[in-house]
């Protein structure tokens, strides 16, 4: 990687801050679709205030400071169009650090159906592993992912991810059991894999 290559702007998007303004609207209203709260959590969720969402990113931000072993970014949409740029897309956080063992967990969510399948998902799964093996220089980093949630495996596949760890019927949805997946990669396969590179 060239040492004047972005770590947090693609083509389409950008990794960012939390903008304490704006973004807690946004995310108070993601927290009104189900579906999309089902995708991201396994545990019960519930519709968040603004002001809860307010105080979760204090703590979010209080951990990256405090912690040293948890980064949170922000995903935005890049464009030409003044009222379209730097709009909220989803989020991407590398959790769990664990600097001696070069370990990560990863988590990354574009929240509007409407956004999906236009390779915002793709480029900020790109970045945000470029920014974990070549920046932190981690050697593994692993993704959890639910059973049911079939597009979020393929996605992870499509990367060069490979099932690590399956917790069978571990998780419980709509009055089915599910399978909790763990999937990994590590740096020498990511390096490996030109086509999962994002451009810069």
């Amino acid at each position: 990687m060239n040492i004047q290559t972005s770590l947090y702007e693609g083509q389409l998007i950008c990794l960012g801050p939390i903008d304490h303004e704006k973004d807690p609207a946004v995310e108070s209203a993601w927290t009104h679709d189900s579906g999309f709260m089902r995708l991201i959590a396994a545990w019960p969720s519930w519709p968040a205030s603004k002001e809860r969402i307010k105080k979760k990113y204090e703590a979010l931000e209080k951990s990256m400071e405090e912690d040293k072993n948890f980064f949170h970014f922000t995903v935005r949409l890049r464009s030409d169009e003044a009222e379209q740029n730097d709009r909220l897309l989803g989020f991407a956080r590398l959790a769990w650090v664990e600097w001696s063992n070069g370990n990560a967990s990863l988590r990354l969510a574009i929240a509007n159906p409407a956004d999906r399948r236009k390779g915002y998902g793709s480029e900020t799964l790109a970045l945000l592993l470029r920014f974990a093996f070549s920046e932190l220089n981690l050697h593994h980093v692993s993704a959890i992912v639910p059973g049911y949630n079939a597009p979020a495996l393929t996605f992870f596949q499509k990367f060069g991810f490979v099932e690590e760890v399956r917790r069978r019927q571990a998780l419980r949805l709509d009055g089915q059991i599910w399978d909790e997946i763990m999937m990994g990669l590590l740096r020498d396969e990511w390096l490996a894999g030109s086509k999962w590179q994002v451009a810069g």
